[in-house]
């Protein structure tokens, strides 16, 4: 063997394996080590709860923020289309022959997406829906305003008024 080489016995291999695992081994013995483990185990894991959570609360904050861009697009999609539907009454109003058809499905389209048509006779007057154009005096015994005549069809957007119906008031 060449002298500037170090000699290393069998034995001291292992007596230092052994002590490198006699060392790993004797860490679980240390009380206080074993707490500021679960400690800082219980730490990360209220970390990872907490983040979860707040994952979950961003996830259902952009999912109803998609929702309500959704809404809001089609309803000034409908909001742009009420001046089609006030175009097909006025031609029916003046006997235009083949136009009901094709209002009655558009209506139906529209419906089926969100739209509501309001503003009918005989209901009562709510100012939230209604924009009273002409008044009249209200019938004995009557003590609420009603509507007596719509002069124009008022549309709500899932529950929400794009415009009012423009209407005649008893009361």
């Amino acid at each position: 063997m060449n002298e500037s080489t170090p000699q290393v016995d069998d034995e001291s291999v292992v007596s230092g394996g052994s002590a490198a695992v006699e060392s790993a081994d004797s860490t679980g013995d240390d009380p206080e080590q074993e707490a500021a483990e679960e400690g800082a185990t219980e730490s990360f894991l209220a970390d990872l709860q907490r983040v979860s959570a707040d994952f979950a609360n961003f996830r259902k904050q952009t999912e109803k923020r998609q929702r309500d861009l959704v809404q809001q697009a089609g309803s000034r999609l409908a909001l742009q289309l009420l001046p089609v539907l006030d175009a097909f009454d006025a031609a029916l109003q003046h006997g235009a022959e083949g136009v009901e058809p094709i209002r009655a499905q558009l209506l139906r389209v529209l419906e089926r997406e969100g739209l509501e048509q309001i503003g009918f006779e005989s209901e009562p007057f709510d100012p939230g829906r209604h924009e009273a154009a002409m008044h009249e005096p209200a019938d004995e015994g009557q003590d609420v305003p009603i509507v007596s005549e719509v002069l124009r069809t008022g549309y709500a957007w899932n529950g929400r008024v794009l415009r009012a119906a423009m209407v005649k008031v008893k009361g």
